[in-house]
């Protein structure tokens, strides 16, 4: 089905950083706060906070040149929340692995263990487990010396639940996002933009609603949000 985002025929230009109000300027989550009707923030309730993270980290690493490539995608992430830890394991991984075999190798060791860490709690968990081993496997393939790291700095290692959920799934996220920032490769942009398109997909489809529904809020014009530009 094809998506059904209204577009206004001046589409918001977004900008890195928070804004304290829509004339200062709009980032990626503050408008989807917009299109909740929540209060302006870019912390809304209407996202899981780990993809809410992402899509922040996402948006402040594009250039000006790229970052708008994003807008189509702020009304599916509006509704898109839920308590299963399930959520944070699909969208940790997804980015650790996408991030884990061109992100430096100061970056790669830490990533590994935020893998092998989220396979570790995955085992139990029927609905992440296979999506968890596969993203893992490939990862580590493409980085085998940060795996082999990993495996003897985490040796025995416990991680609660509570304590991914709060600390290393969040961590995991950042290092990724900046790790593909400065990787040294042509398309980090694409990058980015492919790996939030992707987890935004991964989430809708475990919260029980297809992409495509999310996709019926009218984005706001330009002079509903005031002049977007510059940064923090």
């Amino acid at each position: 089905m094809s998506r059904v985002t209204t577009l206004p025929e001046l589409v918001p230009v977004l900008s890195a950083g928070r804004h304290r109000n829509p004339r200062k300027g709009a980032c990626f989550m503050e408008l989807a706060s917009f299109l909740a009707g929540e209060r302006w923030s870019d912390h809304p309730a209407c996202t899981h906070p780990l993809l809410a993270s992402l899509a922040r980290l996402v948006n402040d690493s594009l250039g000006d040149a790229d970052r708008g490539r994003l807008v189509t995608l702020i009304p599916d992430v509006v509704g898109l929340t839920g308590s299963d830890l399930d959520l944070d394991l699909a969208i940790a991984t997804r980015t650790a692995a996408a991030a884990l075999p061109v992100a430096p190798a100061t970056r790669q060791n830490v990533l590994a263990v935020g893998l092998l860490t989220a396979q570790r709690l995955a085992a139990g968990r029927p609905g992440v487990r296979e999506l968890v081993d596969d993203l893992c496997g490939a990862g580590f393939a493409a980085a085998p010396e940060a795996h082999a790291w990993a495996e003897r700095y985490a040796r025995g290692a416990v991680v609660s639940e509570r304590t991914y959920r709060r600390q290393t799934a969040p961590h995991t996220v950042a290092y990724a996002v900046e790790g593909i920032a400065v990787a040294c490769v042509p398309d980090v942009a694409d990058r980015l933009v492919h790996l939030l398109e992707d987890v935004v997909a991964d989430v809708a489809g475990r919260v029980g609603r297809p992409q495509h529904e999310a996709s019926t809020h009218v984005l706001p014009s330009g002079g509903q949000v005031g002049a977007v530009s510059a940064g923090r």
